[in-house]
């Protein structure tokens, strides 16, 4: 029996980007959802048109108007992520599907769905280490973001956007969480109506085995990191500036998230909620970690949250706290 696959799931779940990365495609970024670089296949011969590859990411979609690819695509000029794979594999479009699937969604998971890592099974990280993904969702820009303050080239930095796909983030914005190597381990999910529950973590996943934006944090200061409760947050402090910060995914510290940034971080600023339950953490929090960080603590005014302020009033704040890293 042959096997199935659905071919438009797939050019709707599966990020170009993400895609061309996989097959280590040097793409330079020209605009907010625009790539351009060498054509990579393997049809194109044109010297003349060395950049002529180039790649829409809200789209999804790819081209190269070379007169080698061209021809040898009987005049089109580009395609979705199914004929990129089929033209770099030199195989048929079910190949290219089939491949895909394999690569990025495993045997049996559906595209869209994150993995649940069995026990004992191949691969398995253990509780204290989350498992990487083989997959990648691809996600859009949402006016919701931009009620949210979020600038559209904070959220392609940070990959955040609308899930149109399938599965239990449907319609909702999406969120990338990486370990702190890098590596992609999951996706939460915010609901747009601010019903319940807000916000969607995957089965199995335990967020207090991660630091939000960790990695990061690390490639901007290998001294300081700044700390906020939740993603918006952390979207909204970097947007002031502050490109070393980093989210705890609530206001609690796990043994595993202390760890992960003392062993990275000798000064860390706390910038919790400014609500009474922000604030109760952040003096448990300081309690527990003075004499084992150098700390200072931000103050947020009462009943506000960082991601509810301005970056001219986030830099303000930041700049009050003693030993604080500037912008």
């Amino acid at each position: 029996m042959s096997r199935w696959v659905d071919f438009g799931e797939l050019r709707q779940s599966l990020g170009i980007e993400q895609v061309l990365t996989s097959y280590r495609v040097p793409l330079q970024r020209v605009g907010l959802h625009q790539l351009r670089g060498p054509c990579p296949l393997p049809t194109h011969s044109s010297e003349w048109s060395r950049e002529s590859f180039s790649v829409d990411t809200a789209k999804n979609v790819w081209a190269c108007h070379s007169a080698s690819c061209c021809e040898a695509r009987h005049g089109r000029v580009g395609g979705n992520v199914l004929d990129l794979v089929a033209c770099l594999e030199g195989c048929s479009i079910r190949q290219a599907a089939l491949r895909l699937q394999d690569k990025w969604c495993g045997t049996g998971i559906p595209v869209g769905e994150p993995q649940r890592a069995s026990k004992g099974s191949p691969g398995s990280r253990g509780p204290d280490r989350p498992r990487r993904l083989s997959f990648s969702l691809r996600l859009v820009w949402h006016p919701y973001l931009e009620e949210r303050a979020v600038h559209p080239a904070t959220a392609a930095w940070f990959g955040v956007g609308y899930y149109a796909g399938g599965g239990f983030l449907r319609h909702r914005i999406v969120f990338p969480i990486h370990d702190h190597e890098g590596q992609l381990v999951a996706y939460a999910g915010r609901s747009l109506d601010g019903g319940e529950p807000r916000y969607l973590f995957p089965p199995g996943f335990h967020k207090s085995q991660v630091v939000f934006n960790l990695h990061r944090a690390v490639w901007e200061s290998a001294r300081c990191a700044l700390v906020v409760e939740g993603f918006f947050d952390c979207l909204q402090v970097h947007q002031a500036g502050y490109r070393n910060v980093v989210a705890l995914l609530g206001v609690s510290l796990s043994e595993a998230q202390e760890k992960l940034l003392q062993e990275r971080f000798p000064r860390l600023v706390l910038m919790l909620d400014g609500d009474e339950v922000g604030q109760r953490a952040s003096q448990q929090l300081a309690k527990r970690l003075r004499g084992r960080v150098s700390l200072s603590m931000v103050k947020v005014p009462s009943g506000r949250q960082p991601d509810q302020l301005s970056s001219e009033e986030i830099r303000r704040i930041v700049s009050r706290a003693s030993d604080a890293p500037g912008a």
